[in-house]
């Protein structure tokens, strides 16, 4: 910045510069990733920042988070539930327990052909 720019800042101006710019610090991270691609004759820069978001919410982002949080945990339950009941018709197919006789949802031909 030249000299005759820096002298006519008033002690005001340059703690709300000091503000400004200091809000700007992104902190710790535990991913940081940042880089520079060159694609012809441009340059572009990314940045890949993840962590644990501090900042407060409001209302809106909550519930769309409570939302989110809820569904994440409905689907990793159902996943879960499948493959529990995966598991136990495959140790039921195993043991040659048959619950309908002469029928087979084929589970259990498919995966001993993964093995053989």
């Amino acid at each position: 910045m030249p000299k005759n720019v820096q002298t006519t800042f008033t002690n005001e101006q340059l703690a709300h510069l000091k503000i400004a710019i200091g809000a700007r610090q992104w902190g710790n991270h535990t991913v940081d990733c940042r880089g520079v691609v060159k694609l012809f004759k441009y340059r572009y820069y990314y940045v890949l920042l993840a962590g644990r978001n501090r900042r407060e919410l409001n209302a809106k982002e909550q519930k769309i988070a409570k939302m989110t949080q809820a569904f994440l945990l409905s689907a990793a339950i159902t996943f879960l539930f499948l493959f529990v009941l995966l598991v136990i018709y495959l140790i039921k197919s195993a043991l040659g327990i048959d619950i309908f006789e002469g029928y087979s949802f084929g589970v259990w031909s498919w995966f001993k052909g993964l093995f053989s």
